[in-house]
């Protein structure tokens, strides 16, 4: 997907929002739709815009490319998966987890502030949630690096799923089997992670399978690990774009939340959503037949005008900010506390401990070649180096 903020795609939405908030792609045979309050009811609407992309279109784009992950189930099944991840994600788990966060930032900070430049995604910004959701997972340290390098192939996979390429299956066999094993040692000796929860839970009055749970774990990577990376990539990437509103910023931390809020909506990790219609419906004057696919433009939405005054503007004291960038409805982002959390411990560190922090990159970034999500591939920074080092955690 385009770059957001691009001027080209921002005249292209707002056209579109204008003159076909609703419309039928003969190319991919898709309804796409753009404006917010339509984006947001069909999000909301699970029965007459189900997830479900198995049962409605099995073997197609969206059923390959989410293979029965939680994000595309609908109740009542959806439900009690739900209920049972959620106990993962409770506020006070969450808030176990920043000691953890703030830690391994330092250390992944610490060797770089001394080089006076660093590649945000491979030095951070994908290493810290791949760490994170190994510490949800209960992973030792030792196994941190294959862990991510295993993830590493499971996103390269999710990429060549979406762009109908031949996927690697070798790296998917060795995700499955480090799993495997990994559910068999949690069987044998459960411990207090979110694995052993999981083996433990019936759904149904039945225990999860190993296929999904491998699923969860999937979807674990492909959600909370990108969402994650991006959000953080993206924050340091657009204040450094907008350099009053950096300024704005350090002179005034508490801002940092609704800062990352304002990215969240400028920028957002995830830029389109998919659906199905569960029946014959109209929307906006148009006949929607049961079957077809659905696709919200959340970045459109994001930049509708008639719910955020001056879209284009990026002002990191907005309020209200009620973007649609965690999705809506029962499938709202499940990891939008974590993501938050991992965001903004990550920004105000990475602010904090490279001073003078610069892009070092004369032409444009390359956004990342992804259909759902968007970021920057590679986020080059320069800094004055310090020959300090991590401050207490």
């Amino acid at each position: 997907m385009a770059d957001p903020s691009a001027p080209e795609t921002r005249e292209f939405y707002r056209t579109m929002r204008a003159a076909n908030p609703v419309f039928f792609d003969e190319k991919t045979h898709t309804w796409c739709i753009f404006r917010y309050d339509d984006v947001k009811s069909v999000l909301m609407d699970w029965q007459g815009f189900s997830s479900d992309y198995g049962r409605l279109l099995p073997g197609s784009l969206l059923d390959r490319v989410f293979m029965k992950n939680m994000n595309a189930l609908d109740p009542p099944r959806h439900g009690r998966l739900r209920g049972l991840v959620s106990r993962a994600f409770t506020p006070r788990a969450i808030a176990d987890l920043e000691p953890f966060i703030v830690r391994t930032t330092n250390q992944l900070l610490d060797k770089v502030s001394e080089q006076g430049k660093c590649e945000l995604n491979s030095d951070l910004a994908s290493v810290l949630p791949t760490a994170v959701i190994g510490e949800l997972l209960g992973l030792p340290q030792s196994d941190h690096l294959i862990f991510r390098q295993l993830t590493e192939g499971i996103l390269a996979n999710l990429q060549k799923a979406m762009n109908m390429e031949p996927l690697d299956v070798r790296m998917d066999e060795q995700f499955d089997g480090y799993c495997r094993q990994l559910l068999a040692e949690r069987r044998a000796r459960p411990q207090s992670d979110l694995l052993s929860h999981l083996l433990a839970a019936e759904v149904e009055g039945e225990r999860l399978t190993d296929e999904e749970l491998l699923t969860f774990c999937r979807q674990l990577i492909a959600a909370g690990i990108s969402t994650s990376g991006h959000l953080i990539s993206n924050a340091i990437m657009t204040l450094l774009q907008y350099p009053a509103e950096l300024n704005r910023l350090r002179a005034d931390e508490r801002l940092l939340p609704s800062a990352l809020e304002e990215v969240l909506r400028f920028q957002p990790p995830t830029t389109v959503w998919f659906r199905v219609a569960g029946r014959d419906l109209e929307l906006r004057g148009q006949q929607i037949r049961a079957k077809q696919s659905v696709m919200v433009f959340l970045a459109s939405a994001n930049r509708d005008e008639t719910v955020f005054p001056e879209p284009d503007r990026f002002d990191i004291g907005r309020t209200p900010n009620n973007h649609l960038s965690f999705s809506t409805g029962i499938h709202f982002c499940i990891g939008a506390p974590l993501a938050r959390l991992e965001g903004r411990l990550a920004v105000r560190a990475i602010l904090d401990r490279l001073p003078e922090l610069a892009l070092d990159s004369d032409g444009p970034l390359e956004m990342y070649p992804n259909m759902i999500f968007n970021g920057v591939a590679r986020l080059p920074l320069r800094f004055r180096p310090s020959s300090s080092g991590s401050p207490g955690a």
